[in-house]
């Protein structure tokens, strides 16, 4: 058992490198990184188009990578916003990793990109455990879900950094408790902004894309207390340097573990740990 849950804080810790050099990577190009995160069927992907879509009409530079475990239709959707996107397709791997990113990110990412958004994997387990590079952590739930899926899954939405309700026209025909949502989240994420959006509506669009054009223009976003347990837990077992512990056994291909959290580099309890998957195999690229 020992053994298992050093092997698990390795992997992370390697991913935690990857990302590291990952947000390097893209601040020196000036790109900001939203990961997004939600079920399937959350209606990510039909946000998403709306907010590249706005964010083109802006003329705002934005891309997306969409990653799926087959098929290439949320980037032929995404595409239709007129923004650069790339699919990867994981190959039953249930998350994105911040080496398996990079590399597709790499001789494609156009330059003068700012906004580049992030479609993890639907799941709101195994994807809240890897940090991507990313500057803002979006954790998005529909209407349709029920009101307690925050604190059904506690380490995604307790290290969102934004949460974002979904389909919020048929709220009412759901017959959706939002007061009882809201205080779950407060529950696993004590002051985090929430957000209410419709795709269909089109009602929250605009004020999630500002939200996210002030955390690019470098507003301090929120800081889940999840992350401030992780970073003293680092500071607990660093070097010496305050880097805290490092692991440097690869190049970040197909990582394994638990706990991850946002770019503040927290990393929260996660107990459902999936088995071993199949080496992803990294397909696609433009969208037509």
């Amino acid at each position: 058992m020992c053994r298992t849950v050093d092997l698990h804080q390795a992997v992370l810790a390697r991913n935690d490198e990857n990302a590291l050099a990952l947000r390097g990577y893209l601040g020196d190009r000036g790109t900001v990184a939203v990961n997004l995160l939600s079920s399937p069927g959350s209606g990510k992907t039909a946000l998403l188009e709306q907010l590249l879509a706005r964010a083109v009409a802006a003329g705002v530079p934005a891309a997306a990578v969409t990653a799926d475990l087959a098929t290439e239709n949320d980037a032929t959707r995404l595409a239709r916003s007129g923004a650069p996107v790339r699919q990867i397709l994981t190959d039953g791997l249930c998350h994105l990793e911040a080496g398996m990113l990079r590399r597709r990110l790499e001789g494609w990412m156009p330059e003068g990109t700012r906004l580049l958004f992030v479609e993890n994997v639907g799941n709101l387990v195994c994807p809240a455990s890897y940090d991507l590079g990313e500057t803002l952590r979006i954790a998005l739930a529909s209407v349709t879900e029920g009101e307690d899926k925050p604190v059904k899954y506690p380490t995604a939405f307790g290290l969102a950094q934004l949460v974002v309700i979904t389909k919020t026209d048929i709220a009412d025909a759901v017959g959706f408790d939002r007061e009882a949502f809201l205080r779950g989240v407060e529950q696993v994420n004590p002051g985090v902004p929430v957000l209410e959006t419709s795709a269909r509506t089109g009602v929250g669009v605009d004020a999630l894309l500002a939200h996210v054009l002030r955390a690019a223009d470098g507003e301090e976003a929120h800081v889940p207390v999840l992350a401030r347990e992780h970073e003293r837990y680092l500071d607990s077992h660093d070097h010496g340097d305050g880097t805290g512990p490092h692991v440097h056994d690869g190049d970040g291909d197909h990582d394994h573990g638990d706990g991850r959290g946002p770019s503040s580099g927290g990393r929260g309890r996660h107990d459902d740990v999936p088995g071993a998957a199949p080496v992803p195999a990294e397909t696609g690229g433009n969208a037509p």
